[in-house]
């Protein structure tokens, strides 16, 4: 088992919060395990054994709790009296109404409650209206580069990092690998597949129910358009390149539909959106948004023998880290330059480029120029897979990524 120590130390960090904590996150990111580890810490820490009450909505023995009435007389018949009660509810989006159980669960004293699910409509329907600013979200992303050393040992450094490039994060599949178990790419084509079948299913049966939204039903619609963003992580793309894209190879569709399907991918966590600021007013743009995958497994699935561009890999994986971490991340624009992120934590900004090297002069001077331009005094960064020429520039840090990921 992979311990996800800074999560838990965060769900510890709230733990008995007047709060709900919904953990999200693509399924296979871990969820389930990060309840488990939690539970334990619980029990480590002196709770008795019957204040914790665990639920997993996809284990066939929970089915009959799938009607949020019995749901609700089971859950209220675990309460403990006089002190805490834990309740645990792993892939609660396959309740239906269930956000009436957690309303009602929530107003009782001495509840402690923590949820999972594996799309985002979770908290943009009627969760989201019912309890809003009752509920703390945490994003349950893959193994980050320093958890996925810890775990897979004593390896050189850089040997690793560009296995994990490649492969990504994913807890099991990375399990696969160092145990030997076969090749993990079945298990990945599985989640991949999993996702488009049953989550957006899912998704699409709430959105029915509570609104006449534009209805994904074209999965292959779904797949290529996933291929397409796969293909071009890092660049700028609005809706209309899309759909011009896709009628250029015979599928012709609307910008329209296409940022339906998007914000399905979006909501599956299979894609994250990084918007567009303005760096000197820090105001967010309306166009050409860049989109990052939640793993880079997927990519080496979806994309199988198509070279592509290892500075986008190193860009997904930096843009993620900063997630990780907690900034919020835009990609920044200053006069016609761009910044590839700006992000954002405790007032402060941090900027970074992102480059797989900078020994080359014309592509120094290319990355550090947007930087110079800031005339604020905030942290800048480039990240780059160079071991030469690190050090700081005028105020600009040039940084190794591996050091920058173990740090």
């Amino acid at each position: 088992m992979i311990i996800r120590k800074e999560y838990i130390d965060r769900l510890w960090q709230l733990k008995e919060l007047e709060l709900i904590k919904v953990i999200t996150g693509i399924r296979r990111c871990g969820k389930s395990t990060l309840l488990k580890q939690f539970q334990d810490k619980l029990l480590e820490a002196g709770i008795n054994d019957n204040q914790i009450v665990s639920l997993n909505f996809e284990e066939l023995e929970n089915e009959e709790l799938l009607d949020y009435k019995k749901l609700y007389e089971y859950l209220k018949s675990k309460i403990v009296s006089g002190r805490y009660t834990y309740f645990f509810l792993d892939e609660i989006q396959q309740v239906k109404y269930f956000e009436k159980v957690i309303d009602s669960l929530y107003v009782k004293e001495n509840i402690d409650i923590y949820i999972t699910g594996s799309n985002a409509y979770l908290l943009s329907s009627e969760l989201g209206t019912l309890l809003s600013g009752r509920y703390i979200e945490i994003n349950l992303l893959p193994l980050s580069f320093k958890e996925y050393k810890e775990f897979m040992g004593d390896f050189d450094n850089n040997k690793l990092f560009s296995d994990y490039l490649i492969n990504g994060g994913l807890p099991y599949a990375a399990l696969i690998r160092k145990s030997n178990l076969g090749d993990d790419l079945g298990y990945i084509e599985g989640i991949y597949n999993t996702v488009f079948v049953k989550d957006i299913e899912e998704r699409q049966k709430r959105k029915e129910l509570a609104s006449n939204d534009l209805k994904i039903t074209d999965i292959q619609l779904l797949k290529d358009i996933s291929k397409y963003l796969s293909s071009i992580i890092g660049s700028p793309v609005s809706m209309n390149n899309i759909a011009n894209y896709l009628s250029s190879n015979g599928r012709k569709t609307s910008h329209v539909t296409v940022g339906a399907y998007v914000d399905a991918l979006e909501e599956s966590y299979l894609y994250y959106k990084a918007e567009r600021i303005n760096v000197s007013g820090k105001s967010l743009l309306k166009t050409n948004y860049k989109y990052y995958m939640v793993d880079l497994g997927f990519r080496k699935y979806i994309l199988p023998k198509q070279k592509y561009d290892v500075g986008f890999s190193l860009e997904n994986v930096v843009y993620l880290e900063l997630l990780r971490r907690g900034y919020k991340v835009n990609v920044g624009k200053i006069n016609d330059k761009e910044v590839d992120f700006v992000a954002f934590k405790d007032g402060i900004f941090e900027y970074y480029q992102v480059t797989l090297t900078m020994l080359d002069e014309s592509t120094f001077n290319r990355e550090m120029e947007p930087l110079k331009i800031i005339k604020d005094n905030y942290p800048k960064f480039v990240i780059t897979d160079d071991y030469i020429g690190l050090g700081n520039y005028e105020g600009i840090n040039i940084v190794n990524i591996v050091d920058w990921l173990l740090k």
